[in-house]
């Protein structure tokens, strides 16, 4: 985290920004998100914005028609599908007429933290060894076992620092900003998984370029008010399927970012089932009384008490549960959730 971000940034480096905010039933938040998109302080000419909504029954689109008539200083173009077709389909519909040089995908349940989030993603991209730029999350509550806040703040050093050693292979939906040239050249969005910015942005690090998290772009989470762990599953399994699809990319990657891949395979994909092991073994153990396992257990379940482990803990568990879920689904039309 002392690292240096060796960023090469060209001062006013400005290029028109295409960006795209997929919506399905976002009628309680679109209003406030495009707001939060218009109280950008980059330049309206250099920016269109593009809702491409995907077939909502809460009128979503009159409400974004609505607002394009309020702000006519912004050109805003709306596609309406007839279909639902995925969030991954969507946004390559939307790529086919965007028109800026650098694309944004940004969704409806966030925010932008600072007025000038488009300005510092474009000096980041004017760095010709940088292709994509992402953010840090703050989530809006804790969750239902007090653990949110205590995961975000630890996955958001984690992706700095990855980004300073290199590259980060989890980008985030709140925001993922490419270079458009290459998010064409790597195919856009996949429609076989959960997580297509992560996708994008990790091919776009194979090839060679930096894919950057960057500390001081803030976004803020809704975070659901029911069904927090289905909604924490459904996440898990899309980062589980992603990372299985890069085993095979581990011993071609790039050198600096080979060991970050590497880390993130084991850390989803491997570590999980060895918690599932320890606590069989010791469980096992405990049966036949042996005294070490017993207090093993016990001193495990003091433990929970203290918040790092128990989103520890808990984190484990939602990978195993979206490994096992992923047998049958992969959860990539979801059900909407309260936010």
């Amino acid at each position: 985290m002392n690292k240096p971000w060796n960023v090469k940034q060209i001062k006013n480096y400005k290029h028109k920004v295409t960006i795209i905010v997929p919506t399905y039933n976002e009628a309680k938040l679109i209003r406030e998100k495009l707001d939060n998109i218009a109280a950008q302080s980059y330049p309206r000419e250099l920016f269109e914005l593009i809702v491409i909504d995907s077939a909502s029954s809460d009128g979503t689109p009159e409400i974004v028609k609505e607002w394009a008539k309020e702000h006519p200083e912004i050109e805003l173009k709306l596609i309406q599908e007839s279909v639902r077709q995925g969030m991954a389909y969507a946004l390559n519909k939307a790529l086919q007429v965007a028109t800026g040089e650098v694309v944004v995908v940004t969704d409806a349940d966030c925010k932008w933290l600072d007025k000038r989030t488009l300005e510092e993603v474009l000096s980041l991209l004017s760095d010709p060894s940088i292709g994509a730029v992402t953010c840090p999350k703050i989530p809006s509550s804790n969750g239902p076992i007090e653990i949110e806040k205590s995961y975000r703040d630890f996955y958001n050093v984690v992706r700095i620092a990855e980004s300073k050693a290199w590259a980060t292979p989890i980008f985030h939906g709140e925001l993922a900003a490419f270079k458009k040239s290459l998010l064409e050249e790597v195919g856009g969005f996949p429609a076989f998984m959960g997580s297509g910015e992560n996708y994008a942005a990790t091919l776009i690090a194979l090839k060679g370029y930096r894919a950057i998290a960057f500390e001081k772009i803030k976004c803020s989470e809704i975070i659901p008010k029911k069904d927090y762990h289905k909604w924490r599953i459904r996440r898990a399994q899309h980062l589980i399927q992603h990372f299985t699809k890069f085993i095979r990319y581990t011993g071609t990657a790039p050198e600096r970012f080979k060991l970050i891949l590497l880390a993130n395979v084991y850390l989803h994909l491997v570590n999980p089932w060895l918690l599932v092991a320890a606590m069989v073994m010791l469980v096992y153990e405990s049966v036949t009384v042996a005294p070490l396992a017993i207090a093993l257990l016990l001193l495990g379940a003091f433990s929970l008490l203290c918040k790092p482990y128990r989103t520890w803990i808990a984190m484990q568990l939602y990978l195993v549960a979206a490994a096992v879920r992923n047998l049958w689904t992969k959860d990539i039309l979801w059900e909407k959730q309260v936010k």
